[in-house]
């Protein structure tokens, strides 16, 4: 019997509790014949009218010291104190598994060096992507291929605002109350909209992708709370949406371009179709081509079945540490902000003559505000699309076109 702890019962931590609980007979089955039991739920609140309350501690060190518990699940939320407690089960010799993006993306190198010091395993499907099976595929599946490129949907607060811009005419802030009236926007939705959260999730697959560290602070990051009700029907004038996108490419000297940013996504894409709360994640290989990624990427029971299957692969590894893992890079891997180039969609109150002047060649959007002119630029860097949109009257907004 594999007796396991959930750390934190919220959302995710009840779903995981449900799933073990519900499911024993198949995850027993999946875990190679051995039943797994959760033996404690930590959590700070009382739950006297839980029919399992016996299970509940206050005290970390009940888990801790207790040397039946094998695998906990860290559905906290948040750097502390998850990360003391993650480190100090490792070096305890229990395995770990999280849904938890901000703690991967921070402390994910050392916690990882550490679950391979200590023979036990820290996994994280559920940090991005909620229920999309994302982690493993690219750690085991796609492991034959260089990945040229990853460029996805990772938030659903967004897209879900965006998606009611797009199909229900809603202005910005209509959307924002509208998601946080159905809970799928926290009171403080700054994490999302502000593009910090879908930023932690890219950092997370690019090291993983890369096999080296690649700090979240150093990937430039723009939320859509600029994006108003115009930019989106002139996107739909060029048969588009605008996604908030978390995008990295891998360049042939090994430096890694990475941005979060809302780009404008030419409805021929497969990303420009997903809707509502929903996530999707390209992949490109240099084998594979492009592979998609498409689901829930939050939500009680699809995040909690991700935490549940890192805590079936920890049973069945219970004796060997998985070789998933990332390393500090030597020397900066960060490309510069002009290695890769965008064509981009700018809105402004100049004239087409003065434009063609300044950018050359580009390509004019039918008029939907009076006064104003639409276009879109050849691919350039960004510091020549700055240069140039300076040099125009009243840069409404200017939006990068993903390619």
């Amino acid at each position: 019997m594999a007796k396991a702890a959930i750390m934190g019962y919220g959302t995710v931590g009840s779903g995981v509790y449900e799933i073990i609980k519900n499911n024993a007979e198949k995850l027993k089955k999946n875990a190679n014949g051995e039943p797994i039991e959760t033996k404690y739920i930590l959590d700070i609140r009382d739950f006297p009218d839980h029919k399992e309350k016996h299970l509940f501690t206050k005290d970390f060190n009940d888990i801790l010291n207790d040397s039946e518990v094998s695998v906990v699940a860290e559905v906290m939320g948040g750097l502390h104190p998850a990360y003391e407690f993650t480190k100090s089960l490792l070096e305890s010799g229990k395995s770990v598994v999280t849904s938890n993006k901000e703690l991967v993306a921070t402390y994910g190198t050392e916690l990882l060096a550490l679950a391979r010091e200590k023979n036990v395993n820290y996994f994280f499907e559920a940090s991005v992507g909620g229920g999309i099976p994302i982690i493993r595929p690219m750690h085991q599946c796609l492991t034959a291929n260089n990945i040229i490129r990853i460029a996805g949907i990772l938030n659903g607060t967004t897209n879900y605002i965006l998606n009611q811009m797009i199909k229900s005419g809603q202005t910005f802030d209509a959307a924002l109350k509208d998601a946080q009236a159905k809970g799928f926007a926290e009171r403080n939705p700054a994490a999302d909209i502000e593009g910090h959260d879908a930023c932690r999730k890219i950092a997370i697959l690019t090291s993983l992708a890369s096999g080296l560290t690649v700090d979240y602070n150093d990937i430039e990051t723009k939320g859509i709370t600029d994006i108003t009700l115009d930019d989106v029907n002139y996107a739909a004038q060029m048969d588009a949406v605008i996604k908030l996108i978390g995008f990295a490419e891998f360049q042939e000297d090994g430096k890694i371009y990475s941005i979060v940013s809302p780009m404008v996504v030419k409805n021929d894409s497969p990303l420009s179709g997903v809707d509502g709360v929903m996530n999707a994640i390209m992949v490109t290989g240099d084998c594979v081509g492009n592979v998609m990624f498409y689901g829930a990427g939050a939500g009680k029971l699809p995040t909690a079945s991700a935490v549940v299957a890192d805590v079936v692969d920890a049973v069945k590894h219970i004796e060997r540490s998985k070789k998933i893992m990332w390393v500090e890079p030597k020397e900066n891997i960060m490309a510069n902000s002009d290695s890769k180039k965008f064509a981009y969609f700018i809105r402004t109150t100049d004239n087409a003559e003065n434009i063609r002047g300044i950018f050359g060649k580009c390509e004019f959007v039918d008029n939907i505000v009076s006064g104003e002119s639409a276009f879109v630029t050849e691919p350039m860097s960004q510091s020549d699309a700055e240069e140039k949109s300076g040099k125009l009257k009243d840069v409404v907004s200017m939006i990068k076109v993903l390619d």
